[in-house]
Formats: C-alpha cells, sequence, structure tokens
C-alpha cells in the first residue's frame, strides 16, 4: 500500500509560522491603534476625533454581525438595525432597574441581556424566513425592522417612553466603572499642553475590546464546521442540503449570532450617547451597515473595518472638522454634504459594482470566486451545463 502523506489528508489547516516581515506589519499596527487617539487628543488637540473614532468602532461591530448574515450565510437582511435597537433598549431599561445595585458595573452587566435580546430577536425573525430567499427574504427583513421601529415609536409595553426616548427626564445613565476614576486621575502635563483620559478615550478602548474579541470569534466559527455549514449553504442550499447540511439550523444560527454582535453594539451605542430614541435605527441605518459590509467587501473583516472608516468615518471627520472651524465651510455646503452624502455612496457602490464587485478587501475566497487566478478554473466557470447545450434533444435522440 503506497504512503500517503499525513498532511495532505488532514481537515486541519497547517500552523505556519509567521514570517518576520508579518510580525512587523502587526506590531506596527497595533502600536498605532493605541498611540493613535492620545495623539488626535494630546498632540492635534481635537478631542472629537476620537469621539469620531468610537462611533466608527461601534458601526465596525454593527457590520462584523451583518457580515456573518450576509458575507458568509448570504442571507440578505435589510432589517439588521432592528437588533442594534433590541439591544440598546434592553440595556437601558433593564440597567435603569438594576443600577441602584450595580452602579458602575452596571454597563457592563448589560452586555449579556443585550446581546441576549438581540440573538432572541434574530432567532424570531429567522424562524418565519427560513424558506425565503433572495429579494424575498430582504423585503420580509425590511418590514421586520420597520415592525421595530414603530413598536418603539408607540411606546411599546409602556417602557420605551416612545418618541420621547430613553432615559426619561430626570434620569441618567450610569457612567461605567472605571471611566471616572481615570478621568480623575490620570491627568499630567505634556509639551502639547495637559492630557486627560477622559471619557472619549474611556470609550474608544471598550469599543476596541469588543471590536477584537468579535474578531477572535468570528475567525473560530469561520474554521469551524458551522462556518463551512454557512459557506456551503451561501454557494447553493440545494446542494448543501444533499449533503447533509441542515439549512434551518444553519440560518437561524446566522441570524442569532448576527444579532448578537448587533445587541451588544446597541447597548454600547446607548450608554456612550446617554440617549437613544427610534429615530436613531431607522431604514437608512441598515443600509448603510449594508454599505459597509458590500464595499468593504463580504466575509473580510479588513474590509469591514475599511468599509466602516469609509462610509461612516469621512462625512463624521469633515463635520467635526467645520464645527472646529478647522475647515471653513458655510452651513449651507455643511447641509448639502449632509445630505448629498446618499448620492454620493449610491454612486460609489454602482461603481465598485463595476469596477470591483468583491470589494475594497475582498477575503481570499470572495476573491477567487469572482476572479479566478488560472485559466482552468475560468474556463471550467464559463462552461456552459450539458442540459442547457442539449436541452433539444428528446428522448432516444442521444
Amino acid at each position: 500500500m503506497a504512503d500517503v502523506d499525513a498532511n495532505a489528508v488532514s481537515p486541519r489547516r497547517t500552523v505556519r509560522k509567521a514570517s518576520t516581515k508579518t510580525v512587523v506589519v502587526y506590531s506596527l499596527m497595533a502600536a498605532a491603534i493605541v498611540i493613535v487617539p492620545f495623539i488626535f487628543q494630546a498632540v492635534v488637540g481635537y478631542a472629537f476625533l476620537v469621539r469620531i473614532l468610537v462611533i466608527v468602532g461601534i458601526w465596525v461591530l454593527l457590520a462584523l454581525g451583518l457580515n456573518i448574515v450576509v458575507g458568509y450565510a448570504g442571507l440578505l437582511d435589510l432589517g439588521y438595525i432592528a437588533f442594534y435597537a433590541m439591544g440598546a433598549y434592553a440595556g437601558v431599561i433593564l440597567g435603569q432597574i438594576v443600577s441602584p445595585v450595580l452602579g458602575g458595573f452596571t454597563y457592563w452587566a448589560m452586555l449579556i441581556p443585550a446581546a441576549l435580546a438581540g440573538a432572541a430577536t434574530g432567532i424570531a425573525l429567522g424562524f418565519p424566513v427560513l424558506r425565503l430567499r433572495g429579494d424575498y427574504l430582504a423585503i420580509v427583513t425590511l418590514g421586520f425592522g420597520e415592525i421595530v421601529r414603530i413598536l418603539l415609536n408607540n411606546d411599546f409595553l409602556g417602557l420605551s417612553n416612545g418618541a420621547t426616548g430613553l432615559p426619561k427626564a430626570s434620569e441618567v445613565l450610569t457612567a461605567p466603572w472605571p471611566s471616572v476614576w481615570l478621568q480623575d486621575h490620570i491627568r499630567f502635563e505634556t509639551p502639547f499642553g495637559p492630557f486627560v483620559f477622559g471619557p472619549n478615550m474611556f470609550w474608544y478602548f471598550v469599543v476596541l475590546g469588543l471590536i477584537i474579541v468579535t474578531i477572535i470569534v468570528i475567525n473560530r466559527l469561520d474554521d469551524s464546521r458551522l462556518g463551512r455549514a454557512w459557506v456551503a449553504m451561501r454557494e447553493n442550499e440545494v446542494a448543501a442540503a444533499s449533503v447533509g447540511v441542515n439549512i434551518r439550523t444553519q440560518k437561524l444560527w446566522a441570524f442569532s449570532l448576527g444579532a448578537l454582535s448587533g445587541g451588544i453594539a446597541g447597548v454600547t451605542f446607548a450608554y456612550v450617547q446617554q440617549f437613544i430614541s427610534p429615530e436613531s435605527f431607522t431604514f437608512m441605518e441598515s443600509v448603510f451597515v449594508v454599505c459597509i459590509v458590500v464595499l468593504g467587501g463580504m466575509g473580510s473583516i479588513p474590509g469591514v473595518i475599511v468599509g466602516a472608516l469609509v462610509i461612516q468615518g469621512v462625512p463624521a471627520l469633515i463635520q467635526g472638522l467645520a464645527v472646529a472651524g478647522v475647515v471653513d465651510l458655510p452651513g449651507e455646503a455643511l447641509s448639502a454634504i449632509t445630505g448629498y452624502r446618499f448620492l454620493v455612496f449610491g454612486l460609489l457602490m454602482v461603481v465598485m459594482m463595476a469596477v470591483r464587485p468583491q470589494g475594497m478587501i475582498p477575503s481570499k475566497r470572495r476573491a477567487m470566486e469572482l476572479h479566478p487566478s488560472d485559466d482552468r478554473t475560468l474556463e471550467q466557470e464559463d462552461t456552459t451545463m450539458w442540459d442547457i447545450e442539449n436541452r433539444d434533444i428528446g428522448p432516444g435522440e442521444m
């Protein structure tokens, strides 16, 4: 019997030692991620830039969750913002009840119920749409997102406070520990001026930590049997089902896990802003999250990060610089930038679909699907199926 290379038949990935260049690049990126907010606040002197990074980070969390549903499982969800809203409202409502007991630990404790609220909402959406695909799935999820927004707008069960939003008048959300302590104790002089570890800096590192944990979990899911089943289902549900993939279960897992990330992003957004209302969770917010995933590259984590920087970071940066007086823009121009960004994003999406449909930083699998690397693969993809070529042949004519 011929000898067989164990590595050739092993289903596990071969662990390769990272090259020196890779280690250096990742080390520089990690250093930049930590140092940049300090430069923005202490050297440049614009703390609002750190605030913009916090908001962009929350959108990265949202897009990472939607990337599970769209990028890995291939389910077009236009109501994803509903999970964001449910996480935010669950975290605020429960947090107001337990904050007298938990104090500064309220936010940290609310991460779990907010994540569970998002996941439960994802499952509630998943069951009715198990047999839907494509345009029909998009329409149903769009309607689901609007239903959630309307319920919140009408003071659902007397808890959401309607269009007025939460927290209610004279109430505040408890600042998470140890943000107040850090602000009171980490103060020092720099050659560029005084530095204070304020709330924006605190939330930057909290959101950064949540993003890192989410990326680790998604990478593990992608390498798991569940991730392989999602990819098979995305490519062809019928073929996946024929080889034993439980389509119903995989869809529910995709909706629930994607919604879980949305719920965490929602409660974080609520405590960062110190206020939420139904107007923060409109259909256009769902469109922006979808644009981030598609523009950056479906199934690509670096693509999602870059997409969030482009879709949310650039407009916020322009507005912030204009408000701070760094860029001299009249009020009409600033309003035009806000209004016309939808047109710009639409044109950008059309150009991307025509020129680079795989996104700015696509996943390797997605790039190979849309742009095969060798002529043999391209020839196989362009081959017409036998039953199409011979559809005029009748029985017994072969």
